[in-house]
């Protein structure tokens, strides 16, 4: 029987590349999405109505979560895996960014409620039916900027530093039921559509800078989510994997 996966923001951007992957490699798909629901759909249609569903949910909704993992779990018996990609009301853009004395709390508030907040959701939703199969697999999107934070996009980066924690501590406490838990963060995609606004000055300049000469695709982000959720990489937990060029190096 296909393994099923659990998209969060599966519709656009990184999302849809990793929908696509997946669904390339066999898996059936639950494509989480919040407004996107033409986009959502039209991935359904292209991967088929028996391996593919669109449900909305807003993650930091624990309630909407539940229904969202209920209603997926009920379509295709049972979730094998979730891939916590959903990104809440953020635009890289250096121009637009607060300078840190102009931030709110409730700057930081937004994304530790769509990055941490959202994690915890669905992994707690999930959680029960993978300790009952004794195995499961999630990984969250994390980004390189926590290790280099060449633009200092406060609120996302602090967010997603706090994610690799948590991540850390669900691989210890739920290993020992044969589930893993990972963060694979990217560099600044080209192109998704929170990058839209980056210019290819940038782009180019990242580009010279990264031991590839090339600037990160969602689809290179995609393979590294795929290959974690296979039987492959039952070896691998609590790690942050960093796809971006070797622009950093752990």
């Amino acid at each position: 029987m296909a393994r099923t996966v659990l998209v969060t923001g599966g519709a656009r951007g990184l999302g849809a590349a990793i929908t696509k992957t997946l669904a390339e490699q066999g898996y059936n798909i639950i494509i989480n999405y919040n407004q996107s629901k033409d986009a959502a759909e039209q991935l359904v249609q292209e991967i088929g109505n028996e391996r593919a569903v669109a449900i909305q949910a807003d993650v930091t909704n624990r309630e909407a979560v539940d229904a969202l993992v209920k209603e997926g779990t009920e379509k295709f018996g049972q979730i094998d895996a979730v891939v916590n990609n959903a990104l809440v009301g953020f635009k890289f853009d250096p121009t637009a960014q607060k300078a840190f004395p102009d931030m709110s709390w409730e700057d930081y508030q937004q994304q530790i409620d769509g990055t941490l907040k959202a994690a915890f959701n669905v992994v707690q939703s999930v959680a029960s039916q993978f300790i009952e199969h004794q195995a499961g697999s999630i990984v969250s999107i994390g980004t390189n900027l926590y290790q280099n934070p060449v633009v200092p996009y406060h609120e996302y980066t602090t967010a997603k530093a706090a994610l690799i924690g948590f991540t850390r501590n669900i691989a210890s406490e739920l290993g020992q039921y044969g589930i893993t838990a990972n963060v694979v963060s990217g560099g600044l995609l080209k192109t998704t559509d929170a990058s839209a606004v980056t210019t290819p000055e940038v782009f180019d300049l990242i580009a010279q800078t990264t031991p590839l000469k090339k600037v990160t695709t969602p689809q290179d982000v995609a393979n590294m989510v795929v290959y974690l959720v296979s039987e492959q990489a039952k070896g691998i937990t609590g790690q942050n994997i960093t796809v971006d060029g070797g622009l950093t190096m752990n």
